[in-house]
């Protein structure tokens, strides 16, 4: 059981998350940039109104926007093919709505996207992580508006077109789904950049998970990211017609936490609804039946699909199928129940697994049940895994040395997954974990949530040099991509 000598190893950030530098060389403010810092104990929060007194980790993050060399350097160290990251929408366009490009962000992306192949990287580009500009927020209310699709497009045809002969792989929106699954107004405000006038009229910090949200606004919002999807990737044939495009889908892989019939019904109910509803609009080009009957069961006007929309989701439909993939949960119409912990999904906990330091149940199996179930919906479709690991406490040595083990057995276990989906002849085409660098945490704003093989010295008090040390996972990751996935020890 080996994994293919082309199969993309690699790791994955975000631009919010890592780059930092959040006002430099014409860069406007993005929705990240108004969230403050959190913790697993203290909620995190966001403050629409600037305070120069307050700690907002995306402005700083790890400073990747000045390391990007040394960091590139790091990864091919490693033996990464594949370079999974995000292009910030602020950089290019500030204000979401310019006239013009700003050159200045163009040319970063130009010298980090050369750095890459000099080191024989391919990238693979999120063009929309969380990263809506701030103004865009403001003036249009996300993707509520329907203006925001030309403003989208104009975005994504600049950035095709400069970088046409530098990357292959793109993906459009980063976890479109994030608004069905229990997020809430965190859903709408990170993934649709839709807010209620009251939230963002407010003087004071709001709890993420206090944000208002109307489930209208959110549907709406939603078709409009779906149709700026399909127009991209139409867009990106266009300009390159080798290009591969995908969507990414946060994967909420849910159990019955019974074998009552009622806990199978709603567990199904609830992977239509949080996954399959948005991966069958991208990949099948339209909206599967029980998504129109849940309209219509709850009242949601659908209006807000126009004529021609059909024909666009249709012709607009991707080239292959990412997702991350971090814990499992269990669903009951049981009450009282444990919960498992998340960041945007919770459900039931299950007892047969164990958790990481933030209360993520860790399921390797899953990883293989859930490639299983999306070759047999979406079959001869390419896959790839583009976020896969765990948040943790990590402890510096007097000596430097970083001693992850728990990080390495967590990889280990979910690499052993997708070889044996290799095994089964499902068409997994690569694999990126989530957080190779230690980086800005999006559920809670913090960095001692580390998920890195490589440590930043920076902390939640805003203190430290950036400066990096390699963890002893990253030396287990490079013997595994070196071997292609056979010496896991």
């Amino acid at each position: 059981m080996r994994f293919p000598d082309n199969f993309l190893w690699g790791g994955a950030v975000a631009a919010n998350q890592c780059e930092g530098a959040y006002l430099t060389d014409g860069k406007g403010l993005c929705v990240p940039d108004m969230l403050l810092g959190g913790s697993v104990d203290k909620p995190r929060t966001f403050l629409p109104k600037t305070d120069e007194n307050a700690f907002y980790p995306s402005h700083e993050a790890i400073d990747f926007y000045h390391h990007y060399k040394e960091d590139i350097t790091l990864f091919a160290e490693m033996g990464w093919k594949v370079f999974r990251l995000s292009i910030n929408w602020g950089r290019i366009f500030p204000n979401g709505d310019d006239e013009t490009a700003n050159e200045a962000g163009l040319q970063f992306y130009d010298n980090v996207f050369d750095e890459c192949k000099k080191h024989g990287i391919e990238p693979l580009v999120t063009l929309c992580h969380y990263e809506i500009p701030w103004a865009i927020v403001e003036k249009y209310n996300g993707f509520y508006s329907r203006e925001t699709i030309d403003l989208f497009l104009k975005y994504a045809k600049t950035v095709f077109t400069r970088y046409k002969d530098k990357v292959k792989y793109w993906l459009t929106f980063n976890e479109i789904n994030i608004c069905c699954m229990d997020a809430g107004g965190i859903g709408n405000l990170y993934g649709l950049g839709v807010i209620d006038p009251a939230d963002l009229a407010s003087d004071k910090p709001i709890l993420l998970s206090d944000l208002k949200s109307d489930i209208q606004k959110t549907f709406t919002a939603l078709h409009h990211e779906f149709v700026a999807s399909a127009l991209a990737v139409k867009l990106a044939h266009e300009i390159n017609p080798d290009f591969m495009v995908g969507n990414m889908i946060a994967h909420e892989t849910v159990y019955p936490l019974t074998p009552n019939p009622a806990d199978i019904m709603a567990t199904l109910d609830r992977d239509n609804y949080a996954n399959n509803f948005c991966g069958d609009v991208q990949v099948r080009g339209e909206y599967p039946q029980f998504i129109l009957n849940y309209f219509k069961d709850n009242g949601i006007d659908t209006s807000f699909m126009k004529p021609g929309d059909a024909e666009i989701l249709k012709e607009g439909t991707v080239d292959m199928y990412t997702f991350s993939y971090y814990q499992s949960h269990c669903i009951t119409i049981k009450e009282d129940v444990e919960e498992a912990k998340g960041n945007m999904s919770t459900g039931a906990a299950n007892p047969y697994l164990k958790a990481t330091d933030w209360g993520w149940q860790i399921d390797a199996k899953g990883l293989l049940y859930t490639l299983q179930m999306l070759t047999d919906r979406y079959p001869g479709l390419p896959l790839m895994v583009v976020e896969n690991g765990m948040g943790a406490f990590d402890k510096v040595e007097e000596d430097g040395s970083i001693h992850d083990t728990y990080r390495i057995d967590f990889f280990r276990e979910h690499i052993k997954a997708m070889r044996e989906a290799v095994n089964r002849k499902i068409p997994l085409i690569g694999y990126t974990t989530w957080g190779p660098i230690d980086l800005v945490s999006a559920g809670t704003g913090e960095y001692r949530k580390r998920y890195g093989f490589i440590y930043v010295d920076r902390h939640d008090d805003g203190s430290g040099d950036f400066s990096r040390k390699k963890k002893d996972s990253f030396f287990w990751y490079q013997k595994v991509i070196r071997t292609h996935g056979e010496d896991l020890d």
